[in-house]
């Protein structure tokens, strides 16, 4: 990758790479239109080909007229955090990944590590495979992880333990459908740590956008892959956590073609105050109507205030959960040059609403094929957030989606609203982003059971990366 443009901050490497990007698809190959449907041809070039990827940040090796936006840089600093044992998975529970784990005391020697996928600030992320226990030795397929081994050492020279450790805090909490799971972490020696998580074998989005047609999703396909991210953000919100890093690089693909939202290293930690919020105003609640003087008799009286209940309640509209980080408040400049707010582009705090502004930089790349205001340097960006205004790709351009485009188009410019006090989800979160017509007609309940987009294929579990062996021999050690 390209080093990234000069910039007023100082900028770090790339963060840990999650995917390896599957091989661009030749200038000739046919053109299709991508629907939210399980038999939609596959955009992956062959199984053997594949990309793989992990739990941590992606870089794509797709080639790219915009300025390199790689470099994720933190200007913040937190101190590490005493390590605790990982917390059940409820909503992972039946995962098969989970059967060879389960109740054993894991370390380095246990893993057979298969290649690197990725590599970058924090550390180090390898496709492995667990030895001596569950899928094979049950008769049933190898399962796959993926392991980030984190070089303490290193990072303590640059001064960046701080950040492994906030990641290694946040993974701990997770239990959502589309977060990572962390099945363990250990120790291999005095200088390394590891961390194993689920693996995903489709890449990232920003690798997968750019296979598409125009480099860009169909509308049905972004719209399938931001609801997603929207609940994984909600659930952050929910948890007290500013992610503060969203982009395509940080959405891997699972095996079943739904999102995993990773790399929380950036991540602002703080509180929240989850409530219910009735949106009928002056609405007595769920009690029943007051009563009213009648003659009925007591049980057709019950009957019939029973009855006027339900009508009204079944008409009135339901209350919205509102879950938003309540104390969240940094001065640190952290993001990625086309993704950070104004407010952090102009040196001032934020808080949660960062989080919004990049949610509709994302929208926007993923149904335009490029970002709002990219400019020729890192500064140039800089100054186009902060002052130029929100330009929308001509008619002949877009996807000319009728409705749909023009609801997209009106989510994107609530969300990119340069004052963060007005922006779309700084009041009530996610529940005023869910509520926008965009997401009309999708069912937020049942997306994690709805077919996605694409399924991509499994990868292959051979060793095929001498990086991997040089790191494996190291572990023999341990």
């Amino acid at each position: 990758m390209a080093a990234p443009a000069s910039s007023p901050t100082t900028a770090a490497a790339a963060p840990a790479s999650s995917s390896l990007s599957p091989p661009k698809p030749p200038n000739n190959a046919a053109a299709g239109t991508m629907l939210v449907e399980p038999q939609m041809p596959s955009p992956y070039p062959d199984a053997a080909a594949s990309s793989v990827s992990s739990s941590s940040s992606s870089s794509s090796s797709a080639s790219s007229s915009q300025a390199d936006r790689s470099s994720t840089f933190s200007l913040d600093s937190s101190s590490a955090a005493t390590p605790s044992s990982s917390p059940p998975r409820p909503h992972r529970a039946s995962d098969v990944a989970w059967a060879p784990i389960r109740g054993r005391d894991l370390g380095p020697r246990d893993f057979t590590l298969l290649r690197r996928v990725g590599a970058g600030d924090i550390g180090t992320v390898y496709l492995c495979r667990l030895e001596g226990g569950g899928g094979q030795a049950e008769g049933g397929p190898a399962c796959a992880y993926a392991m980030k081994v984190v070089d303490r050492r290193a990072l303590a020279k640059k001064g960046k333990l701080g950040r492994a450790a906030a990641e290694k805090r946040v993974l701990r909490r997770l239990d959502h459908p589309f977060l990572p799971t962390m099945f363990s972490d250990f120790d291999a020696g005095a200088d390394f740590s590891c961390i194993v998580m689920e693996f995903c074998p489709g890449g990232d989005l920003h690798s997968l956008r750019h296979r598409m047609p125009g480099r860009r999703f169909p509308l049905a396909s972004a719209r399938f892959y931001a609801a997603e991210v929207l609940l994984a953000l909600e659930y952050l919100h929910m948890m007290g956590i500013v992610y503060r890093d969203l982009k395509p690089e940080n959405v891997l693909i699972r095996g079943d073609g739904h999102i995993m939202l990773t790399d929380f290293d950036l991540s602002l930690e703080s509180t929240a105050s989850p409530a219910l919020e009735d949106a009928r105003s002056g609405d007595r609640g769920e009690g029943a109507p007051a009563p009213a003087p009648t003659c009925l008799p007591i049980p057709e009286l019950q009957l019939l205030r029973l009855r006027r209940w339900k009508r009204r309640s079944s008409a009135a509209p339901r209350p919205r959960f509102v879950a938003e980080p309540v104390d969240a408040r940094s001065s640190s400049f952290v993001g990625t040059h086309e993704y950070v707010a104004p407010e952090v582009a102009r040196g001032g705090g934020h808080g949660a609403a960062v989080d919004w502004w990049a949610y509709g930089v994302f929208l926007y790349e993923l149904i335009y094929g490029r970002t709002p205001f990219v400019g020729e340097t890192n500064e140039a960006t800089l100054r186009n957030i902060v002052r130029r205004p929100l330009e929308f790709p001509t008619a002949a351009s877009s996807h000319g989606g009728g409705g749909d485009d023009a609801a997209a188009r009106d989510l994107i410019a609530r969300l990119l609203d340069k004052d963060p006090r007005t922006r779309l989800g700084s009041k009530r979160g996610a529940a005023d982003v869910k509520a926008h017509a965009f997401f009309k007609g999708l069912n937020l309940a049942l997306l994690r059971s709805s077919p996605p987009p694409v399924v991509p294929p499994p990868a292959a579990l051979h060793r095929c990366d001498d990086k991997a062996a040089d790191m494996q021999q190291l572990f023999e050690h341990f």
